[in-house]
């Protein structure tokens, strides 16, 4: 692929669309669970907004962060078998990557102080620690003296992250008496589960080439079987998870049966297709069912 240094298209490709899903996903899920858990009150869509633009920045300033660190450490190499990435491509200076994190970080902090006027007194202190978990979050997992996915803990990482604190806090900030209901952290942990799925399609496809660079996944640890059931259970697990959510409202689970059948459908070709680039055809596909889980989620949740 052809693309100019530094270029629009380079930043773009480096910012990974088909994982913005990701940052997404949480916000609709949190949104639609402050409804849920108390209809008494007004929905602000000014918080919806802020939530929606900071979530999408930090997932595209740890993507970048990402892209930098795995660069750094050689880990796309030319036996990469996942998409292209800008720096091992050459697409983007180590001086501009630098430059491009710190100004989607700080366009991140722009959105995080916007939330700040229109949330209750109480809330503001807890919101700013918030936002700096996530910063460091993302510098972190990739990259300091103990780099979260390198050390088999990027799933545990991805299910505390973008499920229970993305979802959970995005409620927290509609809804300031959300945590005195256990099934916001719940629907938090069925959150980070279906979106831990992407994690889990990449870690599989590269578990062959992450033991060789010392990238010590859980599937690397645990082996491909493993990988194939830890697929397949975060979406039964997220499904499981939302029944108790849904406690006294059941029937609403049948919402979930789109989600189901096109997760399994993926699992089937995930076990089929084995190894290979061939499996980056899930990355989309991961992507779109934890769409569909979060669209199920806000329909049921809102009826």
């Amino acid at each position: 692929m052809m693309v100019e240094v530094n270029s629009a298209k380079a930043w773009i490709l480096a910012a990974r669309p088909k994982t913005l899903a990701a940052a997404v996903v949480p916000v609709l899920v949190g949104s639609a669970l402050s409804v849920f858990l108390n209809d008494s009150f007004v929905f602000d869509w000014r918080k919806f907004v802020i939530c929606f633009l900071f979530a999408s920045l930090m997932q595209i300033a740890a993507n970048l962060i990402n892209d930098l660190f795995d660069f750094l450490k050689g880990s796309d190499g030319k036996d990469r078998l996942g998409p292209e990435r800008a720096m091992a491509q050459g697409w983007i200076t180590k001086k501009a990557m630098l430059i491009g994190i710190a100004i989607v970080v700080g366009l991140a902090a722009v959105c995080g102080l916007c939330m700040l006027p229109i949330i209750m007194e109480e809330q503001v202190w807890t919101m700013i620690g918030v936002g700096i978990f996530c910063i460091f979050f993302a510098y972190f997992y990739t990259s300091g003296p103990f780099p979260l996915s390198y050390n088999g803990l990027g799933d545990v990482a991805v299910v505390g992250f973008f499920g229970v604190v993305a979802t959970c806090f995005t409620c927290y900030c509609q809804n300031p008496y959300c945590f005195t209901d256990p099934g916001c952290i719940v629907a938090g942990v069925a959150t980070g589960l279906a979106i831990n799925a992407l994690l889990v399609v990449n870690n599989y496809r590269d578990r062959e080439t992450d033991a060789a660079d010392g990238k010590r996944t859980l599937i690397v640890k645990l082996g491909e079987r493993f990988g194939e059931l830890l697929y397949l259970g975060c979406g039964f697990g997220a499904v499981a998870l939302m029944l108790y959510v849904f406690r006294g409202h059941l029937a609403l689970s049948f919402f979930y049966i789109p989600y189901i059948i096109l997760h399994l459908m993926s699992y089937t070709k995930l076990i089929k297709i084995k190894r290979g680039k061939a499996l980056n055809q899930l990355i989309g596909e991961s992507s779109r069912n934890m769409m569909v889980f979060a669209i199920m989620t806000v329909v049921a949740m809102v009826i």
